[in-house]
Formats: C-alpha cells, structure tokens, sequence
C-alpha cells in the first residue's frame, strides 16, 4: 500500500502547496513594499479554497456508502488585500506581512510535522523501521 495515495496525505501535501504558494505572495509583498502603486495580495484562507472545490471527502469502502464528491486541486491565486495606503500610493504593511510569513511557517512545520508522524506510524505498522 502507497501511504501517498491516502487522502490524508494528499490534503497534507495541498495544504503544503498551499502554503509555499502564500509565502511566495508574501515574499513578494515584502519585496515590493517601496514600489510606489503596489497593493499587497493574499491567498484565500485554505479552508474556503477547500471548501469551493469539494476536495476533502470520506472515502468510499463500501458500496453502501455515500459516495464524495472529488473536485480538482485547490487553486491558490492571490488576491487584493484592502488597505491603507501610504502618500506614494502603496498598501504594503510590512509589520502586518512579517506576521503573516511566521504564520505561515508556523502551519508549514506543523502540516510537515503531521505528515512525518503519520508516515512514521505507517512504517511501524508495516513493520519496518526508520
């Protein structure tokens, strides 16, 4: 049995994706914070990107059961953050996008960690080690 096509593991591995994408669009907020005109963006919370696709759904191992509904990957597009704006013209806050980086690293080693700990409890039920 392949642990990586279990749901778990692929909600662990969207959610990653998730969250190297959102930091992507944070570094890139930080970067552009003196670019006169720029607005900062975000990515929808994951939860409301999993819940538009229909993506998280039990799995089916009996016929007597509902069947889920799979959708496509999540879509993680970043979007306008309202803000003020500075004179220049720019809405990038930089106190409030350093918090959103450690935020997001903070869920990142914590996904990663989950994912390390199921996939270490596989290995024990199969016997093998390390």
């Amino acid at each position: 049995m392949d642990p990586g096509r279990l749901s778990l593991f692929r909600l662990a591995e969207q959610r990653l994706a998730w969250l190297d994408r959102r930091q992507e669009v944070l570094s890139q907020n930080i970067a552009n914070a003196d670019t006169p005109g720029y607005a900062a963006k975000d990515l929808p919370a994951f939860a409301q990107v999993l819940a538009r696709t229909g993506v998280v759904a039990p799995a089916r191992t009996d016929p007597r059961h509902l069947a889920g509904t799979q959708g496509p990957a999540p879509a993680a597009r970043a979007v306008r953050v309202p803000a003020e704006r500075t004179p220049a013209s720019n809405a990038v806050q930089i106190e409030r996008e350093l918090v959103k980086v450690s935020d997001t690293e903070t869920h990142h080693s914590l996904t990663l960690g989950i994912y390390r700990k199921y996939l270490a409890l596989f290995r024990t039920a199969l016997g093998r080690q390390g």
